[in-house]
């Protein structure tokens, strides 16, 4: 068997102009996830519920950035036909992957994403980190920064494809952060950042793209609601500068609310 990164055909995608790193699935299993998931009446448990199911389509996606190895694979029928077998790709299952938990609103999805690929690779390969984050703002409300009260980061990540699920990609602050983390770590670099989100902004398209334009974004929506009308009617990208999609207090419009509030039902 022989290892290598390789690309899948992409699912939908929405078609834009951020870049060929950033991912924006435009399927009816993923509008039909996210939307519900925002609207005001979804409430736990179902809320939890849509948001696994928006995790484990946000990985299947993501998945095309994982090392794959092509197999040749026994079924079932192979003991009655010894000639027959599979000839495929696989996700190469002793490929390392770190998921990174971003307390708060990534506890959640970092559970879903460890439990699904323990399911496909090899338990060894596959490692949870946390970090521990939180907006700090001033007077106005305006975010200023982001502080990190502390962490568990399990060892080096040279070489390991690391995976940041962060529901909301508002600002960019903390999650530019994050990757600052691990593309800084004694040992080397990963050999590839992935961040899946929700819903991301224009605004966040704009910072990781300057802070770190080689991470692949995937995201179930791109939020511009606080655009003008012409700009909204434009594909997405194309008045970049003009987009906006964040509120005088950095809440994604239209968006879905504190989502970390929501998942954990902590109003603070």
């Amino acid at each position: 068997m022989t290892s290598r990164a390789t690309s899948s055909p992409p699912r939908a995608r929405l078609a834009h102009h951020y870049g060929s790193h950033v991912h924006i699935l435009d399927d009816a299993w993923a509008r039909t996830l996210v939307t519900t998931l925002s609207h005001p009446d979804t409430v736990a448990p179902h809320l939890h519920q849509l948001l696994e199911a928006c995790y484990r389509h946000l990985l299947a996606a993501a998945a095309e950035q994982l090392p794959r190895i092509a197999v040749d694979a026994p079924t079932r029928m192979t003991a009655q036909h010894p000639s027959a077998a599979v000839h495929t790709e696989l996700l190469d299952p002793q490929a390392p992957v770190v998921v990174v938990d971003i307390a708060r609103g990534g506890m959640v999805p970092s559970y879903v994403l460890q439990q699904a690929l323990l399911g496909v690779l090899r338990p060894e390969a596959v490692r949870v980190d946390h970090l521990y984050m939180q907006r700090v703002t001033d007077a106005s409300g305006h975010v200023t920064g982001v502080a990190t009260s502390g962490s568990k980061i399990g060892g080096p990540v040279a070489g390991a494809t690391v995976l940041v699920p962060d529901p909301m990609g508002a600002t960019g602050g903390s999650l530019a952060q994050a990757l600052d983390v691990f593309r800084d770590l004694e040992g080397g670099p990963p050999a590839r950042m992935v961040a899946l989100h929700l819903i991301v902004t224009p605004e966040y398209l704009r910072h990781l793209s300057r802070t770190h334009p080689t991470t692949h974004i995937y995201a179930l929506r791109v939020d511009r609601g606080l655009s003008a009308p012409d700009v909204l009617a434009a594909v997405p990208g194309a008045r970049w500068d003009e987009e906006r999609g964040l509120d005088a207090h950095d809440y994604i419009v239209p968006g879905a609310g504190g989502l970390g509030e929501l998942i954990n039902n902590a109003f603070v």
